[in-house]
């Protein structure tokens, strides 16, 4: 017996249609439900995560052009607020063109694994590389902690988060202070949480037992592609888009063509081996807390299939603003990412997990009517939306 009847949902001109939730599909719903996700968990390996001197540093540090070569690229260039921290190109662009598609920053506080190939197993280690790489930012650490030493207002929020910056020359101290930048811009991003979508109203009105306000109410389409998107007989989704942020955080090979620069790509077969060896890694000595802090992201996100080719398992949440898709942007509409489950390609490294799904044309355009539905605004402070301002 189901726990709620309703009548749900709406045709063209606002009517509802009816239908039941069983059981089982209110408990999966409970599970995708934005009101399931656990509170923000403390980062022992990032002492100033929660500080929110430090997340105001980071929010300004996160905005300026003069952390890179050409003084043109900011980490607001490739995660625009307003594309829900996307830049809309395939593969994105600083000093040159990386080899990447920039994956949103909102709600990666959560994420266990960092990059499309998990490279990274902290936020702090992942806001250091793109600084480094000649592709994006184009620095040397020294050059950036230097900056930071001339600018009155970055020295001093940087004195009174961590002391006394390096001496010019110090190649440790600089090291160490170049760490603490990226801890600072980890407290800015771990403020970038998802906020309720129309899905999870709808959901929350559900599990709460009333009928969804009339602008959270779902028309035919969007009920109809939720359904299919749980069902395991069906489009199989919630396979690996499970949970609040509707990521496993795990990593798959589905198949995707490479493009001719990622051709012959090891995917998180070669991030895993990076991510051992990353002079910022977790278990270095940059680290702040004890080893200890480090189990969790080595551990919660188990290798669940082969690494060749595999690929981090990305959120759906906002997913119709943060195209083009893959890895390296190779599939440009929502649409097209949809369809690639139904043509299940062979991988051109590895091999693909896909299994053919059998549905009606008219139910793949149902699911992505109810992607749609996924779109939110972010959780945080305005201020944090847009280009920061000093006092």
């Amino acid at each position: 017996m189901c726990l709620l009847c309703l009548g749900l949902a709406a045709s063209a001109s606002g009517r509802d249609w009816s239908r039941d939730w069983t059981d089982e599909e209110l408990k999966i719903l409970r599970s995708l439900w934005i009101g399931s996700l656990q509170p923000l968990p403390p980062d022992p390996t990032n002492r100033v995560a929660d500080d929110a001197r430090a997340a105001d540093f980071g929010h300004m540090l996160f905005f300026d052009t003069r952390l890179s070569a050409n003084s043109k690229v900011s980490c607001a260039s490739c995660h625009l607020p307003e594309r829900a921290f996307t830049d809309g190109r395939k593969r994105s662009e600083g000093i040159g063109r990386t080899a990447r598609n920039a994956p949103t920053v909102i709600g990666t506080a959560y994420n266990p694994w960092f990059f499309w190939d998990g490279r990274k197993d902290s936020q702090w280690s992942q806001a250091l590389g793109p600084l480094e790489d000649p592709l994006e930012h184009g620095m040397r650490r020294e050059w950036i902690v230097d900056l930071v030493r001339r600018d009155p207002s970055y020295a001093r929020r940087y004195r009174a988060l961590f002391g006394e910056l390096p001496a010019p020359g110090d190649a440790a101290g600089a090291t160490r202070a170049f760490v603490n930048l990226g801890k600072a811009i980890a407290a800015y991003e771990r403020r970038l949480l998802p906020g309720p979508s129309k899905f999870d109203r709808y959901v929350e009105a559900l599990l709460a037992g009333r009928e969804p306000a009339t602008a959270d109410r779902f028309t035919l389409d969007e009920f109809e592609g939720l359904r299919a998107f749980i069902a395991l007989n069906q489009a199989q989704c919630i396979r690996c888009h499970s949970g609040p942020l509707f990521t496993d955080h795990a990593f798959h090979n589905i198949g995707v063509a490479p493009q001719a620069r990622t051709a012959g790509e090891p995917g998180r077969m070669k991030g895993e081996q990076e991510s051992r060896a990353d002079e910022f890694g977790c278990l270095s000595a940059y680290r702040d807390g004890p080893a200890s802090a480090c189990e969790r992201p080595r551990t919660d996100a188990g290798e669940k299939t082969d690494p060749l080719g595999a690929f981090k398992t990305p959120t759906l949440r906002n997913v119709s603003k943060t195209g083009p898709y893959m890895h390296a942007g190779q599939l440009e509409r929502l649409n097209d990412v949809i369809w690639h489950y139904r043509t299940t390609p062979p991988a051109a490294i590895g091999r693909s997990e896909l299994n053919p799904i059998t549905l009606a044309p008219s139910q793949f355009d149902q699911i992505e009517a109810f992607l749609m539905t996924l779109d939110s605004p972010v959780a945080a402070p305005a201020k944090y939306l847009r280009m920061p301002v000093d006092d």
